[in-house]
């Protein structure tokens, strides 16, 4: 009977976590190449992934994509994490990101928001500003600004993720036996 209303209680959980959890929105960017990709396509294999909006000018943003670029291939080999980095450059700046980004070595898919549609989107106001989602897409974490340490706090809640879905899948394994 226990047994019954856990997986009753996890079932409902995560139907109520489903519906309210906000999704990527249909709003369509271009990547730093110039090919037009709709955001409510984004996605990780099933892992969580990382939208990071920056601006070529923000001195935090710059430092905040260095630090992550500096521990992003263990992250990739630990949770299977990937970034999107969106640049909110006004469009008459836009040709300085390629440069940017080539300078710092950044290996991240790179997008541009010129009208910061997308960030008004997620609601955020100052740049460094995070989201991280799901391996559904949903978005489960934002954060605005940065310092020096604050990627720690993002991977902690990448692990999170990570450990639910693992443990989601145990479940689903007990539960077949």
């Amino acid at each position: 009977m226990k047994r019954i209303l856990f997986i009753l209680s996890v079932c409902l959980s995560v139907v109520a976590s489903e519906t309210f959890a906000q999704k990527l929105p249909q709003i369509v960017l271009k990547d730093i190449n110039g090919k037009a990709i709709s955001v409510d396509t984004l996605s990780n294999g099933g892992k969580p992934f990382i939208i990071d909006f920056f601006a070529t000018w923000c001195k935090p943003c710059n430092r905040e994509l260095d630090a992550i670029a500096e521990v992003y291939e263990e992250w990739q080999e630990e949770t299977g994490v990937k970034l999107f980095a969106v640049s909110i450059d006004r469009a008459q700046n836009t040709n300085k990101v390629k440069p940017l980004v080539d300078n710092h070595g950044w290996t991240y898919d790179v997008l541009l928001d010129p009208n910061s549609e997308l960030r008004r989107t997620f609601g955020g106001e100052l740049i460094p500003y995070v989201v991280i989602c799901d391996g559904k897409g949903n978005v489960v974490y934002k954060h605005n600004g940065y310092t020096d340490g604050a990627e720690n706090e993002l991977i902690e809640k990448v692990r999170e993720l990570v450990a639910e879905d693992g443990d989601k899948d145990k479940e689903k394994d007990q539960t077949k036996e």
